[in-house]
């Protein structure tokens, strides 16, 4: 016998031998294979779909993320602008108080300026009227006699002295 030109015997007993182991396979490893096959080519799915699901999410929390940074620079924006917006007012408000106050000091500073200038007027013309009433007594008594023409001027004088100057 020779197992390179078998004889019918030989090829009977080995088609009998594979029908049974077949038909053993067939009815008892098969499905155990395919069913485990199954089982993994499920199982994959179902991590295929999670990792979908991850990478979705990840996509979303990575929107979620851009439109929150977005949203809080927009806000910073604001925030900032209402700040400036604030310190101009501040700063505004600060100058036109220390204007109104240095216009109301510049105002008294004047006035009291008028009234101590009014008031060495006054006194000016006091003395001058003093001391000309002084001079003129004397130059009159000196040199004049009292009659009623210089008396009259004297006191015409006197009054022009003592009566404050038209400006």
């Amino acid at each position: 016998m020779s197992l390179i030109t078998p004889d019918f015997g030989l090829i009977f007993w080995m088609v009998v031998i594979f029908g049974v182991v077949f038909f053993i396979l067939a009815k008892f490893g098969f499905p155990v294979i395919t069913k485990a096959v199954r089982k993994r080519s499920e199982h994959i799915e179902d991590a295929l779909r999670e990792a979908e699901r991850a990478r979705l999410s990840v996509q979303e929390a990575a929107i979620q993320r851009q439109q929150m940074l977005e949203q809080t620079r927009t806000e910073q924006g604001k925030i900032l602008q209402d700040a400036s917006k604030a310190k101009e007012a501040i700063l505004s408000e600060a100058r036109a108080k220390a204007q109104e106050e240095a216009a109301e000091m510049l105002r008294g500073a004047r006035e009291e300026i008028a009234a101590e200038k009014e008031s060495a007027l006054r006194e000016i013309r006091s003395e001058v009227s003093a001391l000309s009433l002084a001079v003129a007594e004397k130059i009159v008594r000196k040199e004049l006699e009292e009659t009623p023409e210089q008396l009259a001027l004297m006191e015409r004088l006197s009054d022009e002295a003592s009566a404050p100057p038209a400006n």
